[in-house]
């Protein structure tokens, strides 16, 4: 992981981190408390430490210095816990999560639980990650407008199906591109499915069985994700616009 972070690319989220930190915690002491929860040592293996915590003239904490000090994946875990946008891995995640927060809540506040276990719980991110996708879904099919009705337990890649059928992107009169296009978002929630399903410990697993706990794969899911997500909320939100809201005419009882 520490590879693939740039020293641009570490510097730019560097600053933003710092910045989150402070607008989160307003004193020195939070700020070192916080940090003090990051860092690791073992003084038997040569004074061994994942990062340094610089101090100032004054004895408190050089936030900055110090999270230069941190490794690529480590500084990355960090701005994931602060909520930092980190658009070199997940480009889409700061539009996904604006659309979301506006009409999808629930399929919000699982997306971003599944973003901030991407580091810390790969397996974990990448089932919480299906789940936010199905809620886009079931919400989408719950609009009176759409004739397919849904009982509520359906797969994610059953809702897919469904929802695609809706969006006419099955049909066979359509150009086999536009077809291959359809079958593809469809293999993906197969896919994403069937990794929660059989890849991590969500429904139980021995220890023969395989689990996703390189982070590298787990965003390369949510990506997947938040794309798909993506498109099938703004394809809604072409082909079937919000109605205008009746605005009541104002009478003010005058004569005239």
């Amino acid at each position: 992981m520490d590879d693939l972070i740039s020293p641009k690319y570490q510097m730019k989220l560097v600053k933003s981190v710092h910045d989150a930190i402070w607008e989160e915690y307003k004193t020195y002491r939070e700020v070192s408390l916080y940090v003090d929860k990051w860092y690791e040592s073992d003084e038997w293996n040569n004074n061994w430490e994942n990062f340094h915590i610089f101090q100032k003239d004054n004895g408190e904490i050089d936030l900055l210095r110090t999270l230069h000090s941190m490794a690529g994946s480590d500084l990355l875990k960090v701005a994931i816990d602060m909520g930092v946008d980190t658009p070199d891995f997940i480009p889409s995640i700061p539009t996904f999560k604006n659309e979301l927060k506006s009409d999808f809540k629930t399929a919000y506040d699982t997306f971003t639980k599944a973003f901030k276990q991407i580091e810390s719980d790969p397996s974990l991110a990448v089932g919480l990650a299906n789940s936010a996708l199905e809620s886009i879904i079931k919400e989408i099919l719950k609009d009176d407008r759409i004739k397919s009705k849904i009982k509520g337990t359906e797969t994610l890649y059953k809702l897919t199906s469904i929802i695609l059928k809706e969006f006419n992107y099955l049909d066979s009169n359509h150009p086999v591109e536009i077809k291959t296009i359809g079958s593809s978002l469809l293999a993906i929630s197969q896919s994403i499915e069937k990794l929660r399903s059989e890849k991590t410990d969500f429904h139980g697993k021995t220890t023969e069985d395989y689990l996703i706990t390189d982070s590298l794969y787990t965003y390369f899911v949510v990506n997947a994700v938040s794309t798909v997500g993506l498109f099938l909320q703004s394809y809604f939100k072409t082909k079937l616009p919000k109605p205008p809201k009746d605005v009541e005419e104002e009478h003010d009882d005058l004569p005239f």
